[in-house]
């Protein structure tokens, strides 16, 4: 609106409580400002419920999405932006990490983190993970299913670390973070929408950070894909960016956790099962509401299960 504020209007309307009411006022006071100032939501009582209708942000000049700048640096081989959205995650998290828990009203102490265990992980984090795998496999039908159905063993594999107990510190997290969420503006980068993940049903509202990290990696894969799709990327190229990118996005995320008196936040060991799930959560989205994306999950899963690594 007149190139001043943006307002978002929830479509249906979402029921209180929203993790957004929650979030954005604790990142203003944690002064984090890696997204969009947020100033107002509107809110109303629909059928004798509060909802929340619209939320209302600053306007960030000249910004664009991750699916838009993001597939462009992968086209054009450039990885230098993957030091600066390591940095973002890691900002952010650190701010997440100071949520209060449930109940407790206590003042923002935005200071380091304790690193050590603070509980058992999410509840049911192996099963829920297992579930989206015989979802996935249920779904994915045709020649992509079969080749699925071939590689199901190794999947469950590399899932089932989420099946032991989780020592890492449990955050509140973005829970749905991509590159299409991290936005490219006249002045930096920018993470928004921290509506929570829309294909995960009561998911845990505090999650190890690997959880975020193995999505946004994740999303990494998929602009390969759609580069290869969309712009006619050598798919080795795109291979070959997507490791470069990724490698300086973990470095810089772990380089600013460490300097910023962190480093115990982010569980490493998480992250290939969570990359797993996620993928076949885009496989299980692909299914019930966008069957063309289904190319790039499975080009990512191909691409990481090729014939030679399977036994």
């Amino acid at each position: 609106m007149g190139e001043s504020v943006v307002v978002k209007w929830l479509t249906p309307p979402a029921p209180l409580p929203h993790p957004a009411l929650d979030i954005f006022p604790h990142l203003v006071a944690a002064q984090f400002r890696g997204t969009a100032p947020p100033y107002a939501a509107l809110t109303a009582e629909l059928d004798g419920r509060e909802h929340l209708l619209a939320l209302v942000t600053g306007y960030l000049p000249e910004a664009r999405d991750g699916w838009e700048w993001c597939v462009d640096e992968a086209e054009a081989g450039r990885t230098a932006f993957a030091s600066d959205l390591g940095h973002l995650t890691a900002d952010l998290h650190l701010a997440l990490s100071t949520f209060p828990e449930p109940g407790d009203a206590g003042p923002i102490d935005a200071g380091p983190i304790d690193a050590g265990p603070i509980g058992a992980g999410p509840i049911g984090a192996g099963g829920r993970a297992e579930g989206a795998l015989a979802e996935a496999l249920d779904l994915t039908g045709g020649e992509d299913g079969a080749w699925l159905a071939s590689r199901a063993g190794a999947l469950r594999r590399d899932l089932a670390p989420l099946a032991a107990p989780i020592g890492t510190p449990l955050i509140r997290i973005h829970g749905d973070l991509h590159v299409g969420q991290i936005l490219r503006w006249r002045d930096g980068y920018a993470v928004i929408d921290f509506d929570g993940n829309p294909t995960v049903a009561g998911a845990d509202l505090r999650q190890p950070a690997a959880r975020d990290v193995a999505q946004l990696t994740t999303s990494l894969d998929h602009v390969a894909q759609v580069a290869i799709k969309r712009r006619s990327v050598p798919p080795a190229r795109a291979t070959a960016w997507t490791g470069a990118a990724r490698a300086a996005l973990l470095t810089a995320y772990r380089d600013r956790l460490a300097e910023r008196g962190g480093p115990g936040l982010l569980d490493e060991r998480l992250l290939r099962p969570f990359e797993v799930e996620q993928e076949c959560r885009e496989l299980i989205y692909a299914a019930r509401h966008l069957p063309r994306w289904r190319y790039a999950p499975m080009g990512v899963l191909r691409t990481w299960y090729p014939e030679e690594k399977i036994s």
